[in-house]
């Protein structure tokens, strides 16, 4: 009989509720904090700089998700092979499997920082950008694109470490990445008056030492794990991993390509629904932080469980996952239902942006109605990820965007722009259903990766 895996982080033995919780509070912690100081730059931007400056941050938001989107598809999708390697014991194909999957990741990430720069004027004018906020998106991406070796490799380090079981480094990490964005914020929009450059320079600067602290206590905590000898680039591993990081990759981006197909959409209103929606769904993006975390949270442990030959433990997993994200849904749904303006407020002068102000509660009161929808989605959808049962995972996203984008395109004119606040609840439902179907089908059960 193989030998239980004892390590530090395994999640294939002991009590699933327990080990579960431990593993998921300080994701839920760290995904906040992330999110924190991406509303805190609009916070500073919008009030000191003003609506426009808000606006050409919104404007540049569905294009930077779109290239982070693929970083966190990178990475979760390396992740998931070395999670079921770690779960297995095999300590020494672990590492080979990390080796290879942060070289690949360099390479692909300077790749895309040169192609960001090249075609960042032309997604801003395919999108319709509003030519009093042109200049300042364009200038806001630049800056951001050429920090994205940074923003991949941080993604990628934050993944292994939630793979290994630990999700508490990815906190402090983002603690302290968090609080310096912050402080960078505030010297480079408020006193040196940079605008959006200022927000887009200290973004760049805080994810840069973030990524070099991550790396360096990665390589400390991987040399404490005794394994011998290991190859640092294995073609066949790689492969592995691009069986799950493509369609995780693919996932993630056709998300945010329904952020941008949307996003091209709302620029139709005008800036001032713009600057209304760009706030929304900041306080959107931070408020569905912790159902991703525990959706994220049941895919570590499903691929745990998975490479130990242990399925019987997933269907409890599963659903401690469904009660933690839907609990947490219908929590944070009564906070932002109710106090929708005053948080939409923050970002502007209700003085002068009284308008804008309302576009953004409304929103919020609209889509928060649906964040338990949201959450059960999120964990149901991990479940085959950590499965590695990644055309269903794929079916499910792709099902959710699709019925969001057409909904927006086909009525936002007839609705004034209502059908968007309404597309994501209906996109949720859709993608929440196939994945419950095919988890009770029971086909995820016979995937074999390792």
């Amino acid at each position: 009989m193989e030998k239980e895996n004892q390590l530090k982080g395994s999640m294939v033995t002991g009590n699933p509720t327990k080990a579960l919780i431990a593993f998921t509070l300080p994701m839920v912690g760290g995904n906040l904090f992330q999110q924190f100081y991406n509303i805190v730059d609009s916070i500073i931007v919008g009030n000191v700089v003003g609506e426009d400056a808000l606006a050409a941050v919104g404007a540049s938001t569905a294009i930077t998700m779109l290239f982070v989107m693929v970083a966190i598809g990178t990475g979760i999708g390396c992740s998931v092979v070395i999670s079921q390697l770690f779960g297995a014991n095999k300590l020494a194909k672990m590492k080979t499997a990390i080796s290879t999957a942060l070289l690949s990741i360099l390479g692909f990430s300077i790749f895309l920082s040169l192609l960001g720069m090249l075609i960042n004027k032309g997604i801003l004018r395919l999108m319709g950008t509003p030519d009093n906020i042109f200049d300042s998106a364009s200038a806001y991406l630049q800056i951001y694109f050429y920090g994205f070796v940074f923003l991949f490799l941080y993604n990628a380090f934050s993944a292994i470490f939630n793979a290994l079981g630990d999700s508490t480094k990815p906190l402090l990490f983002l603690m302290f990445s968090s609080v310096l964005n912050i402080g960078l914020d505030l010297y480079f929009v408020a006193s040196l008056h940079m605008g959006v450059e200022g927000a887009a320079w200290a973004t760049l600067i805080s994810q840069a030492i973030s990524a070099v602290l991550s790396f360096g206590f990665l390589m400390w905590k991987l040399k404490k794990m005794e394994t011998g000898s290991f190859e640092k680039y294995d073609k066949d591993m790689l492969k592995r991993m691009i069986t799950i990081a493509i369609p995780t990759v693919i996932q993630q981006s056709i998300v945010s390509v329904g952020m941008l197909l949307i996003q091209s959409v709302v620029n139709r209103f005008g800036s001032t629904f713009l600057a209304g929606y760009t706030a929304a769904i900041k306080i959107d993006g931070i408020a569905i932080t912790p159902m991703v975390a525990v959706g994220n949270a049941a895919s570590t442990y499903v691929a745990q469980n998975m490479g130990a030959k242990k399925p019987e433990r997933i269907g409890q997993g599963y659903r401690i996952c469904l009660v933690m994200a839907a609990g947490i849904g219908l929590l944070i749904a009564v906070v932002l239902h109710f106090s929708g303006e005053q948080l939409v407020g923050l970002f502007m002068d209700a003085s002068t942006s009284g308008e804008a102000i309302s576009i953004g509660a409304q929103y919020l009161s609209i889509v928060s109605l649906f964040y338990f929808v949201m959450g059960l989605m999120n964990v149901s959808n991990g479940i085959l990820r950590g499965a590695a049962d990644m055309r269903w995972f794929l079916a499910c996203s792709l099902c959710n965007l699709a019925a969001r984008v057409i909904l927006s395109y086909a009525l936002a004119d007839a609705t004034a722009g209502l059908i968007i606040m309404w597309a994501n609840p209906i996109g949720w439902s859709i993608g929440l259903g196939i994945a419950v179907f095919r988890y009770f089908q029971g086909g995820w059960k016979k995937r074999v990766l390792i």
